[in-house]
């Protein structure tokens, strides 16, 4: 008896919130990890127990070169701070589908709600139009029209949408930059939502293992499969505030996101400018329904409330006590 080859995954990202986390998932389920950054050391290569490769991901020979043999590309790759989007995305993407389709990889890329405009809300779905108001958005769908175009070509692609994200890596976050301060104790939250406005966040360990386990069951998937992720659904855009509260104490004063601040900065903060072409998300309320990932898996991976958010403010340095590491989610049933 001959013991099964081990499936590798080449990580693209692997040094961001959600990469990172898709990569740990998938090591600590008995997958090899090959991940590319063009600083390996500076990545913390020694680390992580990740075999890394220097390289760029705008690079088409270098991406081609790191997924040689590998059986999944996870393509969580953004530009640094949100810079060049527009010129870097794309070619990027592209060079992903190039290595999956020459070396029969799956493709698993981490989804958003920028895909979507006004006219689809409340509920979102998988399959709801994609008219979005925003640079951001018309690029996230044509990425997903070529995984389309890809996926009817040979390419299997799983897409895993969900809200904002929040968690111990998600640095670039509406949690992390808007909601608390990094590394120092919470006194004030600044909560961006609108009173009475329900709000979508995902929290990254739950994303992780959900698309660990959507690319566990890859075989019996359809070559184009997407999914939505309820994550932690803020009923009245209270709720999150309210869970950060509770985490420091409720000795913290909640206010509201100063939003005219937002305009004032943006010609010069380049988040700053992401937080205003944004702010339409914070408006109306919307909600992800995740009937079709209920059906494949059964359950939607998912950690309490309270004990992700306590974990991420743990590891964000706003709490006295160490990083809460290894936090597992558990499983029950998610609303539609």
């Amino acid at each position: 008896m001959t013991d099964e080859r081990q499936k590798i995954a080449l990580v693209l990202g692997a040094t961001g919130g959600i990469g990172g986390e898709v990569a740990r998932k998938l090591m600590s389920a008995g997958w090899q990890i090959r991940a590319m950054h063009r600083n390996p050391t500076k990545a913390g290569a020694n680390k992580t127990g990740f075999e890394w490769l220097r390289g760029d991901a705008m690079k088409s020979g270098d991406v081609m070169e790191a997924a040689r043999g590998v059986d999944l590309i996870v393509h969580a790759v953004n530009p640094p701070g949100y810079r060049d989007w527009e010129k870097l995305v794309l070619p990027m993407l592209d060079n992903t589908i190039a290595a999956a389709r020459e070396y029969g990889a799956l493709i698993l890329l981490p989804g958003t709600i920028y895909n979507f405009g006004p006219d689809s809300f409340p509920t979102l779905r998988e399959d709801s139009p994609q008219h979005p108001v925003t640079k951001k958005g018309a690029i996230r769908v044509e990425m997903e029209r070529r995984l389309r175009v890809a996926s009817q070509n040979g390419v299997g692609v799983i897409i895993v949408r969900a809200g904002d994200f929040f968690g111990a890596n998600a640095a670039n976050s509406w949690f992390s930059q808007g909601m608390v301060a990094p590394a120092k104790p919470v006194t004030a939250i600044k909560n961006p939502a609108r009173r009475g406005v329900g709000h979508q966040w995902a929290y990254l360990p739950d994303v992780a293992e959900t698309m660990v386990r959507l690319v566990e069951r890859s075989a019996t998937l359809p070559a184009f499969a997407v999914y939505h992720m309820n994550g932690f659904w803020d009923a009245d855009g209270s709720m999150m505030a309210a869970a950060i509260n509770r985490a420091v104490g409720g000795k913290a004063k909640v206010r509201a996101f100063p939003w005219w601040i937002v305009p004032l900065a943006a010609p010069f903060v380049t988040f700053m400018r992401e937080l205003k072409e944004m702010r339409y998300l914070w408006r109306e309320p919307l909600r992800m329904a995740n009937d079709r990932l209920v059906a494949e898996l059964g359950e939607e991976p998912h950690t309490p409330v309270d004990e992700a958010v306590r974990a991420s403010l743990a590891a964000l340095g706003c709490l006295p006590e160490m990083p809460v590491a290894g936090v597992q989610p558990r499983l029950t049933r998610q609303p539609s």
